[in-house]
């Protein structure tokens, strides 16, 4: 879930400055000084920022290393300039060099531009298909500073965001130990966490992660896939009646949701509308679902048309039709069909807003994750 807000908050500061960064002029306006936070982890994860560009800019706050992907160092760049990366050969260039990997290290707990953002930690710069790839390696805890602000307000509870801070570590964990890509674990966006650099810290940010330091949901020995969405509409959902098969701490539960923005909502559309969205049937004449679960998410919908029917799955309906879940019910009048949904994402594991309502209520972290994914244990890592 990512919102926008208040930026008075942020642990790190605006200068503006008229400088013209570096020979390709990039980044005239606002640079960005932050203050020095140390990180309290020791695991790295591997984030894909950029894939397969046809060129991108980097840069680093401080002078900054530059080694090839055996580790030897090919020289320095200089701070605050740009450099732009684009595919060499079998590899990649940059400035002056040529390597199948280069990695740019920051120096004095400096920070990374990639692309159009300031990062923590460090770039490795591979070729991938016809363009460049750009991964941040980056601190577990230095991650979630921004993962925190990126899916959740800053502004909220603390005991709220301490919870998105144990979910998204827990998240963060089983998705890099699930990876199947040799160069990266996770993406920027909604298909892992989406994360924003140094865009998205805040002081609130940084308490929620410090303060859960190291803090992981477990089952047996094991990290959990810590699944969350925005608001499920009054009940969570069994994981096996969304997804696949059935996990012990993915259960349904009474959600706190009710006082969400997003808890009802409601879309129009007209046949011929809904018909184009859909594709392939024509105007669009009824629709009939054909699997849901116990709490009324639809899973499988028939749509009939003027010109045939098709069964839509639940992610294909909410892409074609941009709804914020499958939970609704739908009637029709004179050839308009109104949708009357509840919540925001697939209704699985922690609900974002029902976390805000029990921090409210003064319900610790703890207790919160406790409710949502049942049968894990919250354990510290090592």
């Amino acid at each position: 879930m990512s919102q926008n807000y208040d930026l008075g908050s942020r642990v790190w500061t605006f200068k503006l400055s008229q400088i013209l960064l570096g020979r390709y002029g990039w980044l005239t306006g606002l640079i960005w000084m932050i203050l020095s936070f140390p990180a309290q982890g020791a695991t790295e994860l591997r984030v894909a920022i950029e894939k397969s560009v046809g060129t991108l800019k980097v840069g680093s706050s401080t002078p900054a290393l530059v080694h090839d992907g055996a580790g030897h160092k090919l020289g320095e760049l200089t701070q605050l300039e740009a450099f732009v990366v684009k595919p060499h050969r079998s590899g990649v260039n940059l400035d002056r060099w040529n390597s199948n990997q280069i990695v740019i290290e920051p120096t004095k707990n400096g920070s990374i531009w990639i692309g159009d953002r300031w990062y923590r930690g460090k770039v490795r710069l591979i070729r991938q298909g016809n363009g460049v790839t750009a991964v941040n390696l980056v601190d577990l805890e230095e991650y979630l500073y921004s993962v925190v602000g990126s899916e959740a307000y800053p502004t909220w509870p603390i005991e709220a965001l301490k919870s998105q801070a144990v979910v998204a570590r827990t998240y963060a964990l089983y998705k890099s130990s699930k990876a199947q890509n040799r160069y990266y674990d996770l993406d920027t966006t909604t298909k892992t966490q989406v994360y924003r650099g140094l865009e998205t810290e805040f002081v609130t940010t940084h308490e929620a992660v410090n303060g859960t330091a190291g803090q992981v949901l477990t089952h047996n020995g094991k990290v959990i896939l810590a699944a969350f969405h925005s608001s499920s509409g009054g009940h969570t959902e069994n994981v096996e009646d969304v997804w696949s098969s059935p996990l012990p701490y993915l259960r349904g539960v009474v959600d706190y949701d009710q006082l969400a923005p997003v808890f009802q909502w409601r879309k129009s559309f007209n046949a011929g509308q809904m018909g184009q969205l859909i594709g392939g049937i024509g105007a669009v004449r009824s629709l009939i679902p054909q699997r849901t679960t116990p709490h009324g998410r639809i899973i499988t919908l028939k749509v009939v048309g003027t010109r045939g029917s098709k069964n839509i799955t639940d992610d294909n309906l909410r892409k074609a039709l941009d709804l914020k879940s499958t939970l609704f019910t739908v009637s029709a009048n004179n050839e308009t069909f109104q949708i009357d949904g509840r919540g925001y994402g697939h209704g699985i594991g922690l609900s974002q807003w029902g976390s805000h309502y029990l921090a409210e209520q003064g319900i610790p972290y703890d207790q919160i994750v406790s409710h949502y994914y049942q049968n894990a244990q919250l354990t510290t890592l090592n």
